[in-house]
């Protein structure tokens, strides 16, 4: 079958250095990514971001390069044509309270600050006016945090790991971005949803991403590639690999990468 939908990681994957649309992993100026929409318009393949930002970013950032789809707050829901689906699974919602107010009045990221001292902090000032996640960043081991959130009463909660950024800390080697999150939420299952809601049969998609949240998206389509900035950086991303077979990494990184993904895929 030919290819019908690319979902794409924004930061360090579609988007270059300075999270900018035309700039290369390295801050030169580049076309590539812009080269790989504009093939990816005229075969008829719809472009959909999958990004941990909130939903007013991310709808912009869709806007911006034409496409009507969009997945926000790492899968806590997608829109399609203006149509908002929920993805927080048996999370139950507040009528008057968006998720990252129920979970703040919980007290979750106080408990872990608590418990991760001097290794996570809110990922500032991006960490304001999300409703459905709240966004840190440091080094921690999200196994752990997951299982003192289960341990506190906090089971229908998690954190997951959005992969290496280049915002430094005080005796962290590399920081990562983390999400808390309804359960569960996962780019993932935002992605298999989509896809059924268009229509798109596995063998039709492809991801590029790089992260080890991003990786776990290969389950939901045919053919996911890695930028080869994502192992680089981030040895978890490598270790995350081994678990599917519908890997591969890419020779360019960031943006070089997107459009090597891209136009793999076209051609084959």
């Amino acid at each position: 079958m030919s290819l019908r939908c690319v979902y794409t990681d924004l930061d360090g994957t579609l988007l270059g250095h300075g999270a900018s649309l035309f700039t290369d992993h390295d801050g030169n100026f580049s076309m590539m990514q812009a080269r790989a929409l504009e093939a990816c318009s005229r075969a008829e393949v719809e472009v959909v971001i999958m990004s941990g930002r909130r939903q007013v970013q991310v709808h912009e950032d869709a806007r911006i390069i034409g496409q009507t789809s969009f997945i926000f707050e790492a899968g806590s829901a997608f829109s399609i044509d203006r149509e908002l689906t929920m993805m927080t699974g048996d999370f139950e919602l507040h009528p008057d309270l968006t998720v990252v107010e129920q979970m703040s009045e919980r007290g979750v990221p106080e408990m872990l600050f608590e418990a991760f001292p001097c290794k996570l902090e809110f990922h500032e000032p991006w960490h304001k006016d999300r409703d459905m996640s709240h966004l840190f960043r440091g080094e921690v081991s999200t196994e752990e945090a997951n299982r003192l959130l289960g341990e506190a009463g906090h089971s229908d909660l998690r954190l997951l790991d959005n992969g290496a950024i280049g915002r430094p800390m005080p005796g962290i080697e590399v920081t990562h971005c983390y999400h808390l999150v309804p359960r569960g939420v996962s780019k993932a299952g935002a992605v298999a949803a989509h896809a059924l809601a268009r229509g798109y049969a596995l063998d039709e998609t492809i991801a590029v991403g790089d992260s080890v949240e991003d990786i776990e998206v290969a389950a939901s389509v045919g053919q996911f590639f890695v930028v080869a900035n994502g192992p680089e950086r981030d040895s978890e991303v490598r270790r995350a690999m081994a678990s599917f077979d519908n890997i591969s990494v890419t020779e360019g990184r960031a943006g070089d990468g997107f459009y090597e993904a891209v136009i793999s895929s076209l051609v084959n």
